[in-house]
């Protein structure tokens, strides 16, 4: 029987190169299952990331998937996970992408491929399409977030997320510190189970 089959989503002027996806790859890499990840580059266009995204979903239809999402990535497998009845991992996500980018609008430069484009009104009315009111299943997220994001406000993530299992650690950051530390539950979560860790350092809001 095959493995879980992970589709990793950056962020924001990310990459498949940003440091959570290449710690990801690696960790499988270490477990003999550098195959079962997925990293696309996605679209700065947010219609056009998700078809990206659900073009992957069908060729591997035959596969269990899980969705690992960072940021805008998190707010995309959010989506997704309803469209296709899919587990997702959430990492530090975006919940109103379309009001934080607001004030970016401009041009705007990859952090990683250095491409530059110009972010519109058009780029937040995609987001805004995409939005969840509410999940369906919300068993089938778990949500991973750090409290000193300077990038968004983790609340906003717990609040829409209230009924999903979820680590909420204190302090971090937006890239979210020691992410090799919750790869495990990944996995785990992946496989149907609900397995948290204890993070030196970064202990979580429950503890």
């Amino acid at each position: 029987m095959a493995m879980p089959l992970f589709i990793y989503l950056h962020g924001f002027n990310s990459s498949p190169d940003s440091i959570k996806a290449r710690q990801f790859q690696s960790a499988m890499m270490a477990i003999g299952r550098a195959e079962d990840v997925i990293v696309p580059e996605l679209s700065h266009w947010p219609a056009e990331a998700i078809a990206q995204v659900e073009a992957l979903i069908k060729q591997y239809k035959d596969r269990e998937i899980t969705l690992i999402g960072s940021s805008l990535g998190g707010y995309y497998s959010l989506w997704l996970g309803e469209q296709y009845q899919l587990r997702a991992v959430l990492v530090n996500p975006a919940v109103r992408p379309y009001e934080l980018l607001a004030e970016m609008l401009g041009l705007q430069c990859n952090l990683y491929t250095g491409e530059a484009y110009t972010l519109t009104e058009l780029h937040l009315q995609q987001m805004l399409a995409l939005d969840v009111a509410s999940t369906a299943q919300p068993q089938q997220y778990l949500l991973l977030t750090q409290t000193d994001d300077e990038t968004l406000d983790y609340r906003q993530a717990v609040d829409k997320l209230s009924d999903s299992p979820m680590l909420v650690q204190l302090g971090g950051d937006h890239g979210f510190q020691q992410f090799e530390a919750v790869i495990p539950a990944i996995v785990a979560f992946s496989e149907g189970r609900v397995e948290l860790p204890d993070i030196p350092g970064l202990p979580s809001v429950d503890s």
